[in-house]
């Protein structure tokens, strides 16, 4: 069983989000062993950019000590992958490795050097997501990808 790791950084504050994290959490548990990772916020003091670039930095130092043998970043300037695209990718991934980690920054992304350690990009949409938010999505669509792959009734 593959090991997914989901390294993001900020904390869930809704409950409603808690609780659909929760539930995909529980539903994924038939495929994969997964480890949701969540780190706390280096917030920039100030809004200019070298304190951006700054908090960036720090938080990506506590994302590299949870990147595993494959690592795959959340990234609107990624590649966009259909549903069914995103099911072969990680079926083909298992086969190479039996962990991937996949990173999601906090509101202003991840730093250019993190991104740049990891395998590949991956981008959702070209819309802005909240990143709180983004976690679910990701949720939902990583079951959907093991639905398409055991050919389970779920995506449409």
């Amino acid at each position: 069983m593959i090991k997914i790791n989901l390294v993001c950084v900020g904390d869930i504050k809704e409950q409603y989000l808690r609780d659909a994290i929760k539930e995909y959490s529980k539903r994924l548990t038939k495929f994969c062993k997964l480890n949701i990772v969540e780190l706390k916020e280096n917030v920039a003091r100030q809004n200019s950019e070298q304190e951006i670039l700054n908090s960036l930095k720090k938080d990506s130092v506590e994302m590299k000590k949870h990147l595993s043998s494959y690592n795959i970043c959340l990234d609107i300037a990624g590649k966009e992958l259909s549903s069914e695209d995103f099911a072969k990718k990680l079926e083909n991934l298992s086969l190479k490795t039996s962990e991937i980690s996949f990173l999601i920054g906090a509101s202003n992304g991840i730093d250019e050097e993190l991104k740049n350690d990891c395998n590949e990009r991956i981008s959702f949409s070209k819309m802005t997501f909240p990143h709180q938010l983004m976690r679910v999505i990701f949720l939902e669509q990583l079951y959907r990808a093991f639905t398409i792959n055991n050919n389970i009734a779920y995506h449409k």
